[in-house]
């Protein structure tokens, strides 16, 4: 059962990475259009810092999901041993 919900959250936290990525291109593209090269590249670097910080995000829950499972695991042996 611990599995599955890690699965699932590590799901919904891709889902959450994938749709802050999509947000950070179409910021981009609407403060790019029709505007100088230097603000275009602003633009793009602003939209890479976001992607960046969105896998750094999925990362971190999927490490907090693999320590609460290991935690419920720790646990569940404790209550069989403390009996």
């Amino acid at each position: 059962m611990q599995t599955a919900n890690a699965k699932i959250s590590n799901m919904a936290s891709a889902a959450r990475e994938h749709m802050t990525i999509c947000k950070a291109k179409v910021e981009e593209k609407e403060k790019a259009a029709a505007r100088t090269q230097e603000e275009k590249e602003m633009a793009k670097e602003r939209r890479k810092a976001k992607e960046a910080q969105a896998k750094m995000e999925l990362h971190q829950a999927k490490a907090r999901h693999a320590a609460e499972k290991s935690s419920a695991k720790r646990t569940h042996h404790h209550c069989f041993l403390s009996e």
